[in-house]
């Protein structure tokens, strides 16, 4: 523990700094992998490598670049683009110019873009291609701070005018100044201070406008030491990145990576996920809960469609697979040994050898952990992973303590909980249950709003999370809800609408988002958005073949087998926590729409103002639940 704390204290001022390092540590080694489309435009990636030193000279190229440009420390960089190697080498080289990165998250529309661009006061956007310089061109005369735009991608996107120029252009302004004067990098990194501004990161805005977090250099270099004394992630391993590095999360990733040193396979093209799987073969990889969610259904949903035997298979290799998940993690926690009865692991093989060992080869057939974060997985779903031999350890942070501030411990890993807290991070249960942190990893503040901060922030350095959550006597974490997301109902019992809601996405193989109602009312209801594949595919084998998704869903059959697993879901629940009422929704959620946030969290007042007509005609003429 001793070494561990030493570790974190002694960290550089910057993660530029701890990058320099690792360039002179291990300048031949294997940094990057990243694909290629195939010149014709079919067939499969060329996927190519980056060692760490040719990562090096692009990063300083772009630096430099911006350097010349006239960017000087602390002023922002806007990047706005989707996962791809050249983010992280923009942003990689936006810290070494001495700057800070305001990330924008490539779905954002032209208004919000303009207004995440203009409170940051970023000089420079570095934008992925033809749209998202468009956003910009669009609002150009609202942004009289925005001196340039760098596009990665230059087709189509106007760089014949000076003010937007393409990435290879930067570098090669870049590497002109480093010929000039060959200690531009190492002095720029050098004057870097552990307060000065690294990172603005504008919030999903699940309520309002977006807010700015302001995140120095520390917090990164604290993240990235703090995260690798837990061991949990070996220099040997092959990371699979394709989470949004405008996400909070997504840059803590980054920032662990330079300090251990693996491999990161980086493609952000969630499409591609099924096909990269088998080519890149992680041995690690985070992701989001709706990620397990969707390989689950798809899963279920192919038992199904194979006919009434495999599919009692596969329900009977989940019972067992969750049952066994259960028993080793409950005999860590009371004795130290994972021992199972034998019996039950007798099963267990005949499970894996049916079901469980197609899964794993699904995912490439290495892989080592998950770590999933952003929002609560379903236990139910983390222990059929569990059992399947994917072990997914669930993490907890929040923008404002720069993504991690617990993850699960390796082998003690424990469903349901977050874990414990990083080295260096302390935790407190508020009287009202409320979660507070404070550590190395919290935020600045928010950016020009003092008041806003002085809401969350307390003098001494504790940060109200808003989130409830409670404590195990060992220091396990679990998070119950949102503080804002309680439900109150008109009866004066509270109900934690996410526990439920993911208590059905456990049941049900069919629903992709669902929204629990209830707030001031005598009973609670459910707004359920389904799985387009998944219900189409049962609608095919259920006499609704060629149906649209919308036909589907109003279909009687569709309503009847969705309450059947409303009806297996309140079987679990507290009679006051039960849905009496529910109405699918003729489409899915969606970013472009407001209605769920880029990381996937519910807008529940977007969603709930949108499909008010359906919540009133469920509680139209009710009076008692």
């Amino acid at each position: 523990m001793y070494e561990v704390r030493k570790l974190i204290e002694n960290r550089p001022q910057s993660v530029a700094r701890l990058f320099l390092e690792r360039v002179a540590g291990t300048p031949d080694a294997e940094a990057y992998r990243y694909p290629v489309p195939a010149a014709s435009g079919e067939g499969p990636d060329d996927w190519r490598s980056l060692t760490w030193a040719g990562a090096a000279e692009r990063v300083f190229d772009i630096a430099a670049g911006l350097i010349e440009l006239g960017v000087r420390p602390e002023e922002r960089v806007a990047l706005a683009s989707s996962t791809r190697i050249e983010w992280i080498l923009a942003d990689l080289g936006i810290m070494c110019a001495g700057a800070a990165t305001t990330t924008v998250y490539p779905q954002t529309n032209a208004d919000e873009s303009a207004y995440i661009l203009s409170d940051s006061g970023s000089r420079v956007l570095i934008a992925e291609n033809a749209a998202q310089v468009a956003k910009a061109v669009e609002k150009r005369a609202g942004l009289p701070e925005l001196a340039r735009v760098v596009v990665i991608d230059p087709a189509g996107s106007g760089t014949g005018e000076d003010w937007v120029i393409g990435l290879t252009e930067l570098e090669a302004l870049g590497r002109e100044r480093r010929r000039r004067d060959p200690r531009l990098i190492d002095d720029r990194v050098g004057a870097i201070t552990k307060d000065q501004l690294a990172t603005l990161i504008y919030t999903s805005g699940t309520t309002g406008r977006p807010k700015g977090v302001r995140l120095p250099h520390d917090n990164w270099s604290y993240i990235a030491k703090a995260t690798a004394a837990t061991g949990l992630i070996l220099a040997t391993d092959v990371e699979y990145l394709w989470l949004p590095l405008s996400h909070v999360f997504g840059k803590a990733l980054t920032s662990t990576h330079i300090e251990v040193g693996h491999v990161v396979a980086v493609d952000g093209r969630a499409e591609r996920i099924t096909e990269n799987l088998p080519v890149v073969r992680p041995t690690y990889m985070a992701a989001v809960p709706r990620v397990f969610e969707k390989v689950y259904n798809g899963v279920a949903a192919r038992a199904r469609a194979s006919g009434a035997a495999k599919y009692a298979v596969f329900r009977w290799a989940a019972r067992v697979g969750r049952e066994y998940a259960r028993t080793r993690q409950d005999g860590l926690r009371r004795t130290g040994t994972a021992s199972v009865p034998f019996s039950l692991s007798a099963a267990h093989r005949v499970a894996d050898a049916l079901v469980f060992a197609r899964i794993r080869e699904a995912f490439g057939g290495r892989l080592r952990i998950c770590v999933s974060g952003s929002a609560a997985l379903a236990p139910e779903i983390g222990y059929f992973f569990s059992g399947a031999g994917i072990h997914i350890l669930e993490g907890y942070g929040l923008t404002e303590s720069s993504a991690a501030s617990f993850v699960n411990p390796g082998e003690a890993y424990r469903t349901g909980t977050v874990g414990k807290p990083l080295p260096g991070t302390e935790v407190r249960i508020a009287d009202d249950g409320e979660i507070l942190l404070r550590g190395p990893g919290i935020m600045e503040g928010y950016h020009k709003l003092p008041e806003k901060t002085a809401e969350v922030l307390e003098p001494d350095g504790w940060f109200h999370t808003g989130d409830i959550g409670e404590l195990s006597p060992d220091g396990y974490l679990r998070i119950t809800d949102r503080k804002k997301d309680l439900i109150k109902t008109s009866g004066g019992k509270y109900i934690a609408p996410a526990e439920v809601e993911g208590q059905f996405k456990a049941v049900c193989p069919y629903v992709s988002n669902i929204l629990v109602h209830g707030a001031d009312r005598n009973f609670c209801t459910a707004l359920i958005a389904l799985d387009e594949p998944s219900i189409l595919q049962w609608a095919g084998e259920n006499g609704l073949e060629g149906k649209s998704y919308e036909e589907v869903v109003a279909a009687p059959a569709t309503v009847e087998l969705i309450d059947g697993y409303v009806r297996q879901l309140n079987a679990g629940l507290q009679r006051w926590q039960t849905i009496k009422k529910f109405r699918l929704l003729p489409r899915d959620l969606d970013v472009d729409r407001g209605e769920i946030t880029p990381s996937l969290k519910l807008k529940r007042s977007v969603i709930e103002g949108a499909y008010g007509h359906l919540i009133e005609e469920m509680y139209a003429g009710a009076r008692e639940a």
